[in-house]
Parts: structure tokens; C-alpha cells; sequence
């Protein structure tokens, strides 16, 4: 197979349709959850699904454009994959922990959809503390279905270690499987997103949620993707490595006994990412319409372009 058509295969188990990557998560953890708890996760699954689609009661659609449905499915899917490869490593979860991590997983991002009684701008304005609102989210969801309180406490912490600027390792876990769980979800957040085969693209979509919350750290679209490469060399590789223990290297024996391949397709996915945009960058340097050339994939580019020469 030649490089062009693997590398095509490999980005494709990451980037996959959303109902693919739905099928392809419930075919994973039906190998770690009892019956009873698969069903409990389907059912989850058709629920947030209605969350962000505007069908759920007292919420409106999910309109971010990043953060939105196929975002919370890669997560999803990372998490499953990382539980699995975990396990396959000799990793022990209680089957009930493992399900409480894909909830978390699930509900992440839901504090990101605007309640019903809330019709101005969009959800992007909750970005500064949209994971306390995820976490109430899933706390009114697992409580209503009978979740015990540990449990819903055990929730709380996953969706904590999404949170980049709380060090996961102050989060007060009571066993070291649960660390470990907390460890994935985290790590799967990190990684489904840095691995999309649009993230580069998507970034420019990031960047139009920043600006509602109005968020400091970038001064343009063109800045926040001048300092990504930064951002994955000295905060995300970092916590992938250092604060979550480089847990997720644990995606080598899943692609490995799932697919038979013996690679880290993340990893792989990420660097082939920041390796391009640090091309473009040389290329480019101060030239936001330069990088927008060179960024063409999901069409998200050429709408902007097409959106800023209307407005000339």
C-alpha cells in the first residue's frame, strides 16, 4: 500500500462519520460493560444526541462549531478505545467505573448548550467554566435514573480532568483505577480533537468561540494558529505525558488487537497535524489569506474567505 493511501487509512479510524464512530464505540465497550450497562449507555447516547440537536426539554440546539456533536463522539470513541487499550495492558476497572467515564465523556462539552430561557449569542459564552455547567448537566441526568451520589461525585471528577488549567493529579480520586479512568477521559479530550483529520481547519472555527468569551490569550484567528504548535509542544504533549502519566499511549494495543496495527494512530495523527502547520507556518508567517490557502480541508477555510471578500 502505498504512503499517500495508508496514511489515508490511518487518519479514517480516527475522523470517521458520527454514526460510524457511534457503531464503532458501542462494538468497544460492549466488551467491557454487562448488558445492563450497555443499554444504559446507548441510552445516554440517543439523549445527548437530542441534547445537542434542540430536542431535549429546556435546552436549545447545541450552536458551537467547534465544540459540537462529532467533537463529543471522537472524545467518546478515544475514551473507549484508551479503556480498552488500558485493559489489554493489564489495566483492572469495575465495569460500573468504566460506564461512569463514558457518561463523563459524553456530557463534557454539554455545559457548552444554552438553557431554552437563553437566547442571546451562542453557548461559546459559557466556554470560562462550561465544565462546572457540564457537570450539572450530567448531575441532574444520572441522578434523575437512580446513580448514586459516590457515583455522580465519580462523574464529577472525570469531567474535572478536561479541565486544562486544574492539574488532574489535585482531583482527590479514591482508588488508583479511578485516577486511572479519570486519566483517559482527560487524555481522550486532548487527543480526539489534536488527532481530527479537520483540526487544523477547525482551529479557525475555535477561534470564533474564544471571541465570544472573550477569552485574551489570542488577538486573531491568524494568532491562535501561529502559537498552536506551542500550545501542543509545551501544554498538551506536557500534559498528556506529565500529568496524565502518558496514559494514552495505551491507543498502541487497542489499534493493535482491534485493527491489526501496531501504532499509535493518535500520536501519529497529532504530529502529521503540527508537522504540517509548522510548514505552513514557514511559509506564511504574518499572512492570514496564505494560511487560509493552505488549509482546505471541511470547506471551512474557503467560507471564510468567501465570507471576508462579501464583506470588502
Amino acid at each position: 500500500m502505498g504512503e499517500r493511501a495508508w496514511n489515508r487509512k490511518r487518519e479514517d479510524r480516527i475522523s470517521l462519520d458520527p454514526g460510524v464512530a457511534e457503531k464503532e464505540t458501542v462494538r468497544i465497550v460492549a466488551h467491557f460493560l454487562t448488558a445492563e450497562e450497555l443499554h444504559s449507555f446507548e441510552q445516554a447516547v440517543l439523549d445527548v444526541h437530542r441534547l445537542f440537536h434542540g430536542s431535549y426539554p429546556g435546552f436549545r440546539a447545541s450552536n458551537t462549531s467547534y465544540h459540537d456533536w462529532v467533537h463529543t463522539l471522537y472524545v467518546v470513541l478515544a475514551t473507549a478505545r484508551l479503556i480498552h487499550g488500558c485493559m489489554l495492558n493489564g489495566h483492572l476497572f469495575l465495569s460500573r467505573h468504566a460506564l461512569l467515564a463514558m457518561l463523563a465523556a459524553l456530557f463534557h462539552d454539554t455545559g457548552l448548550i444554552q438553557e431554552e430561557s437563553d437566547a442571546k449569542g451562542t453557548g461559546a459564552k459559557h466556554t470560562v467554566g462550561h465544565e462546572e455547567r457540564s457537570i450539572s448537566v450530567l448531575d441532574s441526568y444520572l441522578s434523575q435514573r437512580g446513580y448514586s451520589a459516590p457515583e455522580i461525585d465519580i462523574g464529577d471528577l472525570f469531567i474535572r480532568c478536561t479541565i486544562l488549567n486544574v492539574s488532574p493529579r489535585t482531583l482527590s480520586f479514591s482508588s488508583e483505577s479511578l485516577r486511572q479512568l479519570g486519566y483517559i477521559v482527560g487524555s481522550a479530550d486532548l487527543l480526539a480533537q489534536m488527532a481530527d483529520r479537520l483540526y487544523l481547519e477547525k482551529l479557525l472555527l475555535l477561534y470564533e468561540e474564544f471571541e465570544e468569551a472573550g477569552l485574551p490569550a489570542y488577538e486573531s484567528a491568524l494568532d491562535l494558529l501561529q502559537k498552536t504548535s506551542h500550545f501542543y509542544e509545551n501544554v498538551a504533549k506536557k500534559r498528556l505525558r506529565e500529568e496524565f502519566e502518558g496514559i494514552g499511549g495505551n491507543m498502541r494495543p487497542h489499534f493493535r488487537q482491534w485493527h491489526d496495527l501496531d501504532r499509535d494512530c493518535y500520536s501519529e495523527a497529532i504530529e502529521k497535524n503540527i508537522l504540517y502547520l509548522k510548514k505552513v507556518h514557514a511559509m506564511c508567517r504574518e499572512s492570514f489569506t496564505c494560511f487560509l490557502k493552505h488549509l482546505k480541508r471541511g470547506g471551512i477555510s474557503q467560507k471564510i474567505l468567501s465570507t471576508a471578500s462579501r464583506e470588502q
